[in-house]
Parts: structure tokens; C-alpha cells; sequence
């Protein structure tokens, strides 16, 4: 068999251009990713001013070289597991007796006098004919 080259990844847009993700991807590995992390787009660790601390195959490396989901082969109830700590004694609780006290003094305030002042009462205009309608709705409005 022979193997088949690469298909590169061509998407047509909306406005029926076509983009290459690829060689867009390439051209922006340097810039910084958005978001919290502080990476750029390729996956180095930047440091201030977007230098690159710590590159992507270092990482990677790490990574691998931690076994983690290891299988035992001695089961978990066959195992010796180490004694529980013994909690610290207990101290005896010193019981407290009731107290007997006074309510607290509740301080009276006087109410405070309130000017009156006089009531005016609505006296219409009796020289003016009485407006009806709209007229009437309108005659406060200037």
C-alpha cells in the first residue's frame, strides 16, 4: 500500500474564501493564548514580557515520566494497611452554671411635640365660570 500524503485542511468561509488552518495555526504558534494560563499558542510556558520559560516538550516530558494509574498486583484487602492514629484524649468539658441576672433598664423617650400648623381648607374661584372637559384637564398645564 501506499501511504497517502497529508490532506490539508482547507475550510471555505462564509464569504466563500478559502483559509488553511494549518498554515494559520504555524504562523501563530509564538503569540500569547487568551486566557489565564500564560501560554502561547503552541503550549510553552511564557514568563514576563512573553518569553518562553519553559518549552512544550519539556512539559510533555514530565508528564510522561510520572506513572500515574499504575495496577498492583496485590489487591487492596490483602494489603497491610498502617494503624489509624489514635485521636488526643479528651479533655473534660467544664460545665457551666446558670447565672441569675437583671433584665436590662429600658430607657423611655419622651414623644417630641409637634408643631400644629393650620389647616386651609380649598376655597374655589367663584369669580370665573367652572371649566369643563378638557379645558378643565388642561387649565393646571402652562
Amino acid at each position: 500500500m501506499v501511504a497517502r500524503a497529508p490532506r490539508k485542511r482547507m475550510y471555505r468561509t462564509m464569504q466563500g474564501r478559502m483559509v488553511d488552518i494549518e498554515k494559520l495555526r504555524a504562523a501563530n504558534e509564538s503569540v500569547m493564548a487568551v486566557g489565564n494560563m500564560g501560554v502561547n499558542a503552541r503550549g510553552d510556558v511564557l514568563g514576563p514580557g512573553g518569553a518562553v520559560v519553559t518549552p512544550k516538550e519539556t512539559i510533555i516530558n514530565k508528564y510522561y515520566e510520572q506513572p500515574k494509574g499504575r495496577v498492583d498486583d496485590t489487591p487492596t484487602r490483602g494489603k497491610v494497611m498502617p494503624a489509624p492514629k489514635a485521636p488526643p484524649p479528651k479533655q473534660p468539658v467544664q460545665k457551666m452554671t446558670p447565672v441569675a441576672s437583671k433584665p436590662a433598664p429600658q430607657k423611655v423617650v419622651a414623644p417630641k411635640a409637634v408643631e400644629s400648623k393650620p389647616v386651609e381648607t380649598f376655597k374655589p374661584k367663584t369669580s370665573t365660570p367652572a371649566k369643563k372637559g378638557i379645558d378643565a384637564a388642561l387649565d393646571g398645564l402652562e
